[in-house]
């Protein structure tokens, strides 16, 4: 069995533990009711097939949501009330850096949306702790379509068996495993430094 040399790490929900839950509760409180701001965040295909994909740019999806919360605000104070509600865990940052240091290299596969990836970069440089980085909005596709992982291996520049993805939407693993890409479904951080240990990954 090929040693792990490559360890993927999710953005929402674990590098960044509560912004998605933050942000909602932002906008609630500018008298949006919390269903409405959960379709049109993370349920409708604007966000989800457009915006994450590349299809939409970042003020044509905020002016739309801002239309369809009934608010008057621009894009650019959405996405600044968006990267407000975001802070790291540092015990994922911790994490990473050791890893790194340890010799195995980083990875992110997200599925995002340039307004949040850009702005996160700006507040915290966490890029910089990553050695590849594969976004489905330059990808064209989310995740768990075989092509993003396809990218994700062809820039981690190792072979598909000894990378690591996780991920809390089991589905998302699909892709991943048609390529032989070494998967488990994410259900906490100290959980998944058991399956890492498991793996033989030295932390």
């Amino acid at each position: 069995m090929a040693g792990i040399k490559a360890i993927t790490f999710d953005l929402d929900g674990v590098y960044f533990p509560n912004g998605k839950h933050n942000f909602i509760k932002a906008v609630c409180k500018l008298g949006v009711p919390e269903a409405e701001v959960a379709r049109v965040f993370l349920k409708s295909d604007e966000m989800n097939k457009e915006y994450k994909t590349g299809r939409m740019t970042d003020d044509e999806y905020w002016s739309w949501a801002a239309d369809q919360w009934g608010i008057d605000l621009m894009p650019k104070q959405l996405i600044d009330l968006l990267i407000a509600s975001y802070d790291v865990d540092p015990k994922v940052v911790d994490v990473v850096r050791k890893l790194r240091k340890n010799g195995y290299k980083t990875l992110i596969c997200s599925n995002n949306f340039p307004a949040r990836v850009n702005g996160l970069q700006k507040k915290f440089g966490f890029l910089d702790d990553f050695d590849a980085v594969v976004l489905s909005y330059e990808v064209g596709v989310l995740k768990p379509a075989r092509m993003i992982f396809e990218e994700l291996v062809r820039k981690a520049g190792v072979p598909a068996e000894s990378i690591v993805f996780s991920d809390d939407n089991e589905n998302n693993l699909r892709g991943a495993q048609q390529l032989g890409i070494k998967t488990f479904f994410y259900k906490g951080f100290d959980e998944f430094m058991q399956e890492l240990r498991k793996l033989g990954v030295k932390i």
